[in-house]
């Protein structure tokens, strides 16, 4: 979480390391589903980080090559994929136990997820540190920027205050339900 949340200064960061986190979990999740019956148990986990370190080392390039802007945004933390844990969580609990198009969609799925959270967390880190949401300016030059939000502290306040939101709004839901 660490890496992410500190590359999050920005929607555009946010999209960024979303979309290639997407994209090595969904390749990876179909490799390792196709796989699943070549490796053994005693090599299951070292294999999948394996696959895993290989599609990141290739998102690692392209972006290097096509978004050098980006790459240089996001710096260090493209290869930190590689450990993030959600990737390697879905191949040994889904993509080893499923078929190949499920398992993509899982991957793409849950990579769909994690890029709305941070695109969320960039977009609130951006406007408040910089009054700007995707770069365009949102805020007024009057407005006064809270610079703390760019640094890895308005990070875990972000997330902190996300957090806290949808629990409040998942406590009120509950509790309509509850008097039905």
């Amino acid at each position: 979480m660490c890496p992410v949340l500190a590359v999050t200064t920005s929607v555009k960061n946010g999209v960024g390391m979303g979309l290639a986190t997407t994209a090595v979990l969904a390749c990876s999740n179909i490799v390792v589903s196709t796989l699943k019956k070549f490796i053994p148990d005693s090599v299951r986990i070292p294999a999948y980080v394996v696959v895993i370190a290989s599609f990141v080392t290739i998102v690692q390039f392209l972006t290097e090559g096509f978004f050098p802007d980006l790459n240089a945004s996001l710096g260090i933390y493209i290869p930190l994929i590689t450990v993030n844990c959600i990737i390697l969580a879905r191949a040994e609990s889904y993509a080893s136990k499923n078929g190949v198009v499920s398992s993509f969609l899982d991957g793409v799925g849950m990579g769909a997820g994690f890029t709305a959270a941070l695109i969320i967390i960039g977009a609130v880190r951006e406007l408040l540190g910089a009054g700007t949401v995707y770069g365009f300016a949102v805020l007024p030059d009057a407005y006064p920027r809270v610079n703390v939000m760019l640094m890895p502290p308005g990070a875990f306040l972000t997330l902190g205050l996300l957090i806290a939101g949808v629990n409040y709004i998942r406590r009120k839901t509950d509790g309509r339900r509850g008097s039905n």
